[in-house]
């Protein structure tokens, strides 16, 4: 009898790569929403409403972290006990998500865990290459994302939960947060995401394994509302979902299986 497991993996990457041939193949995204992906003949192609307009990151900041600190993180084997209060600050969650290690805070998008470590990580900073030039590694990483809205001054701002995308000082837009993930600068960031968000294992680009980041969003301009983000590679196709107001990390998660036909953990 045959294994129909490889024949199945082979379909469904195959669907996947058509998916990234053209609008056609792509079921109709819902009012508002906008979706930047590229397949695997690297063709940037771009679907829906307002896709190159920028709007707060959210949870996607938390990417740029794993790029700048995550290897110093993860050999550090970081913890974090979130109790949904830290320093006078909130957690999505009021009742906090508990222990959490980097896999854990990344899957959880647990910002007290990341606000915590990014400001340990910054008096580290300070301490061994001086104001100036840790405010200059923070302006690199995430520069794409700041426009002008650095805090003045010659040293490097207070690291609040603007820094880990809760507030509008970081935004980006599907197409630009896409062409920031293509980067090949990002590839060392994309195989450690893919390993913290898969618990580890140990897949290679080559399974077409998708991993995928969602998060929520504030909207600036009605104080309250949320919108969501979600971003996922399956080594072969590429892509960045946004989702207008009224959206959030679960259905940003959801919406993006939808769209990419991508199957549900097993349970």
């Amino acid at each position: 009898m045959w294994n129909l497991k490889p024949i199945f993996l082979v379909v469904l990457c195959a669907f996947c790569a058509l998916r990234a041939a053209g609008p056609d193949p792509l079921p109709p995204l819902l009012p508002g929403e906008s979706l930047a992906l590229a397949g695997p003949d690297g063709v940037v192609r771009l679907y829906g409403e307002d896709v190159s307009r920028e709007s707060p990151m959210g949870s996607l900041a938390k990417l740029v972290w794993i790029k700048l600190e995550g290897m110093e993180w993860a050999a550090g084997d970081v913890r974090f006990n979130c109790t949904g209060t830290w320093q006078g600050y909130h957690c999505w969650t009021p009742k906090g998500h508990g222990k959490v290690d980097l896999a854990g805070a990344l899957q959880e998008s647990c910002n007290l865990a990341f606000l915590a470590w990014g400001q340990a990580s910054v008096g580290y900073w300070q301490r061994d290459y001086g104001e100036g030039a840790a405010r200059a590694r923070l302006e690199d990483a995430f520069g794409p994302f700041l426009g002008n809205r650095m805090p003045p001054g010659e040293g490097i701002p207070p690291i609040t939960p603007d820094w880990v995308g809760d507030g509008d000082l970081l935004r980006t837009s599907p197409a630009a947060f896409l062409a920031w993930m293509l980067d090949p600068a990002q590839d060392e960031m994309l195989r450690r995401t893919r390993r913290l968000l898969l618990n580890f294992r140990d897949f290679n680009f080559k399974d077409n394994v998708w991993w995928i980041k969602s998060g929520t969003a504030p909207v600036p301009s009605d104080p309250g509302a949320t919108s969501a983000w979600a971003a996922g590679s399956n080594g072969l196709v590429t892509a960045v979902l946004h989702l207008p107001r009224g959206g959030g990390k679960a259905e940003g998660l959801a919406r993006f299986r939808a769209i990419m036909m991508v199957p549900g953990p097993k349970k």
